[in-house]
């Protein structure tokens, strides 16, 4: 790909000129006494008896998508250091907050968070140089064109891991045909979510031969103990009454989704929903939704009771939406009443809560698909389609038991990427 190496070039061009932007843009994505120099490349180097794997994720939905790859590695590489970078600030806690979790639980492998790096040339070559990965693993989508080359020009082999590209990701990316074509030459393996997504990839101009589909790792997500216990103890607090979740909701959904449960608490006034916003720094806006609706609301994060009179829940931290969703009778999953692309419908599928959502499911489709074959997916248009739906379901409680048994089994029968992944990562960096 020698011959592309212009529009690399040009595209690093693009990238400085618009720097003043997109420092703007990422001075806020950061932690308090973190060194906003990480997003340069300026990290501590790697002592040089370490040996390091690298693992990138966008942020907090895909590392917590990459869970199980997180841990498979630490057990498969144990004489390695993992070390996992994020774009955002919401990303980099939920990685701290792994990290920390595994040093609690003594587990094998240590696990570490730096920022990535802006894709600058000498950004990016000097990150490599400093962390001297023997491998970089990009999870999804995360196709950083400098980033890539530095990785081939210090002889790091890199892998994509889950990879999918949404047809609307694959037209703005084939806009850029020559830069991710040149971008991809660097890329020793991809695994692939699904076929649709292995065809995209070569479409770009992935090298067949370095293609495998190995389906979605999402499907291998397990609900840990920990966070079952959570939701035992929070269910035995809030006693018999309804109970729903909203998960991972944006701005204009949480005013849906308030609609609906003032219009369930019309014909069940005892219902409590546990609203869960995606975004940390939304938190307290979503609290002052919640009080200009004249909803009784606790906050989770201020450890509030929750009273018979409480109508709201606002599960405002970071890390909990898994047990939040087990302490439900229903689950409603966001991103997709907004033109989002929904989230993860699996966590409270794996929890075995019954799911519901919008219709905005472009990021999920393949795992919207797998539930809608069992039938274990109840869709949504509006507020009041969710508040009818959430008041049948109530009412059901044998279909309520028949949608979680069924999302149960979609999980089940779907699993096994994990292992075709680390199958293909083994061609890479054989486990030692």
């Amino acid at each position: 790909m020698a011959g592309h190496r212009w529009a690399r070039r040009l595209y690093s061009a693009a990238l400085l000129a618009l720097s003043p932007l997109i420092w703007r843009r990422v001075w806020r994505e950061q932690l308090p006494g973190r060194p906003r120099v990480e997003r340069l490349g300026v990290i501590p180097t790697s002592p040089p008896a370490a040996r390091t794997l690298w693992l990138h994720c966008a942020s907090v939905g895909e590392v917590q998508a990459a869970r199980p790859l997180i841990a498979a590695l630490c057990r498969r590489y144990p004489r390695h250091r993992l070390v996992v970078t994020t774009m955002t600030a919401t990303g980099a806690e939920r990685a701290l907050m792994l990290a920390e979790t595994r040093r609690g639980q003594a587990a094998h492998g240590e696990v570490s968070h730096h920022f990535v790096p802006l894709d600058f040339p000498g950004a990016a070559r000097r990150f490599i140089d400093r962390l001297r990965p023997e491998l970089a693993i990009f999870f999804e989508t995360e196709l950083w064109p400098n980033l890539l080359a530095a990785c081939e020009c210090r002889g790091v082999p890199v892998a994509v891991v889950n990879g999918r590209l949404s047809p609307r990701a694959f037209r703005g990316y084939r806009r850029l045909g020559w830069l991710m074509a040149e971008a991809l030459s660097h890329v020793a393996w991809l695994g692939a979510k699904s076929a649709a997504d292995a065809e995209r990839f070569r479409a770009l101009g992935m090298a067949p031969e370095g293609i495998r589909v190995t389906g979605s790792l999402k499907f291998d997500l397990a609900a840990d103990e920990g966070s079952r216990e959570v939701s035992e103890y929070l269910r035995r607090d809030i006693g018999e009454r309804p109970v729903w979740v909203a998960g991972s909701t944006h701005p204009g959904e949480d005013e849906a989704v308030l609609e609906a449960h003032a219009r369930l608490r019309e014909t069940r006034p005892e219902a409590l929903l546990i609203l869960v916003p995606r975004h940390p720094r939304r938190f307290a806006a979503v609290a002052e939704l919640c009080a200009a609706r004249g909803l009784a609301t606790a906050r989770r994060s201020a450890d509030e009771a929750v009273t018979a009179e409480t109508a709201v829940y606002l599960g405002d931290t970071m890390g909990e939406l898994a047990a939040l969703y087990g302490a439900a009778d229903l689950a409603f999953v966001g991103g997709s009443l907004a033109p989002v692309g929904g989230h993860n419908l699996l966590e409270p599928a794996a929890m075995g809560v019954p799911v519901l959502s919008g219709p905005e499911l472009a990021n999920f489709a393949d795992v919207a698909e797998a539930l809608r074959e069992r039938e274990a997916l109840v869709e949504v248009a509006d507020a009041a389609a969710l508040a009818g739906a959430l008041d049948r379901l109530f009412g059901d409680g044998a279909e309520r038991g028949r949608l979680a048994a069924a999302g149960r089994a979609v999980v089940e029968a779907n699993r096994g990427a994990l292992a075709r992944t680390l199958a293909g990562l083994d061609r890479l960096l054989p486990a030692k």
